[in-house]
């Protein structure tokens, strides 16, 4: 079998361990490979959101499945252009990958299904904008409705910090296109829950539970960022938590989207809070989550390759099963000094190299300079912790981290805090 990976970041990096695993004697592919890839697939020189030329490139080297990682691909359209082609390939669409490409398709598609979620309103204008904070109030959440790499939603304290960062998308166009349309949405209280859904189109398998820690500082400080660690299992995502996750939140998106004439296929996350009220939808996103995926897959037992052909080939996913393995999975991610503002890229780094078992170290934004390993992104790799306990995959995780060093490197120490909070308090 031939299986091609378009991306090539930590996700897609976690797809490849995984998928290895679960069919060992398959030819890998993968769109410009990191060097922690490299030895695992053949590099393809193509970028991953050259749609036409990935096409021509799968159908020319017989592949026989894609994967595809990262979320501006799907909004390109690559499923659409493979399908035509009749190339068997695993994701959305460019109308179902909406969901996470126009915040605001998203929020009017879950009023419309009953889907809860906050309060909100979308904008095109400052003035209207600044008029709707002046009469909800603060704290609100300010978002860039289009892709943003993660890093497009503010939490305004105040009225004045929620006109800035409107004014900043706006005006100032900071997230670019992305920008031209806010969501402005109340502020939610509660605990947040990653659930990601393997979907055929209208039957859904969910995985195991993860938190994601977005903020760039300890204690869940300061701007959004891209992720900088996470966790599985997380223990208030109960089978009770779970049931409502698919019975309120996943099975009614999916009947709205195939009512909208364009059914989902392939992953679904859904970040969930868990407020007084029950759970409330902070966003979707149309694929994987990253570093999400750096601690379900590792903990994934049964095959995830066997669910994504499945629902590459049409077939339905109805009554496949997936088994996690016990104990817990925590990821810690090095990034570059300055992250997620500017920072400098070319950086020599230095890995070890034994980790041992228990450690996987995942590249993100990695690359290779004169046979040597530099830095090449923000978030440059994400080091996952496995143990029976969870404060043992903490530590591996943590003392794995502090052990990859470049200028500027930084990382949290607090990945899994709420968590560890829990278990003390028990």
């Amino acid at each position: 079998m031939r299986i091609l990976i378009v991306g090539h970041g930590g996700r897609e990096h976690a797809l490849l361990w995984k998928l290895r695993r679960d069919a060992p004697d398959a030819e890998f592919f993968a769109t410009r490979p990191t060097p922690g890839m490299a030895p695992w697939c053949e590099a393809v020189e193509i970028a991953p959101t050259d749609v036409e030329a990935l096409a021509g490139w799968a159908a020319g080297h017989r592949i026989d499945l894609t994967v595809v990682g990262p979320e501006a691909p799907l909004a390109a359209g690559i499923v659409d252009r493979f399908r035509q082609r009749g190339l068997s390939i695993f994701g959305p669409t460019r109308d179902a990958a909406r969901i996470e490409s126009s915040k605001a398709y998203a929020k009017d598609l879950m009023r419309g299904a009953g889907v809860p979620t906050a309060e909100y309103r979308t904008f095109t204008n400052r003035d209207g904008a600044v008029d709707w904070v002046r009469a909800e109030g603060a704290p609100i959440v300010v978002k860039a409705s289009g892709l943003a790499a993660g890093k497009g939603a503010v939490v305004c304290p105040t009225e004045d910090e929620a006109i800035e960062a409107i004014d900043s998308m706006l005006g100032d166009l900071t997230f670019g296109e992305a920008g031209r349309e806010v969501v402005i949405e109340e502020f939610m209280e509660g605990e947040e829950v990653s659930v990601f859904a393997v979907c055929d189109g209208r039957d859904y398998v969910l995985l195991q539970p993860s938190q994601d820690h977005k903020r760039v500082g300890e204690g869940d400080t300061g701007p959004n960022t891209g992720g900088m660690g996470a966790y599985a299992p997380v223990s208030i995502a109960d089978e009770a938590l779970m049931a409502e996750a698919g019975e309120k939140v996943i099975a009614p998106t999916l009947r709205a989207l195939a009512a909208d004439g364009c059914p989902f296929t392939g992953f679904l996350y859904a970040g969930l809070m868990k407020t007084d009220e029950g759970l409330k939808v902070v966003e979707f996103n149309c694929r994987f989550g990253d570093p999400e995926a750096q601690v379900v897959l590792p903990l994934l037992d049964s095959s995830l390759l066997d669910l994504v052909r499945a629902v590459a080939e049409g077939r339905s996913i109805r009554g496949m099963d997936i088994r996690a393995r016990a104990g817990f999975a925590v990821t810690t991610v090095v990034a570059s000094g300055g992250y997620p503002a500017a920072y400098e890229k070319g950086v020599p780094m230095t890995v070890p190299d034994d980790f041992g078992d228990d450690v996987i170290l995942f590249h993100a934004g990695t690359a290779e300079r004169n046979g040597s390993l530099v830095t090449a992104g923000g978030r440059v790799v994400a080091v996952t912790g496995l143990a029976d306990d969870f404060g043992s995959a903490v530590e591996r995780s943590r003392e794995g981290a502090r052990r990859v060093t470049f200028e500027g490197a930084f990382h949290r120490t607090d990945i899994g805090w709420r968590e560890l909070a829990r278990i003390r308090a028990d």
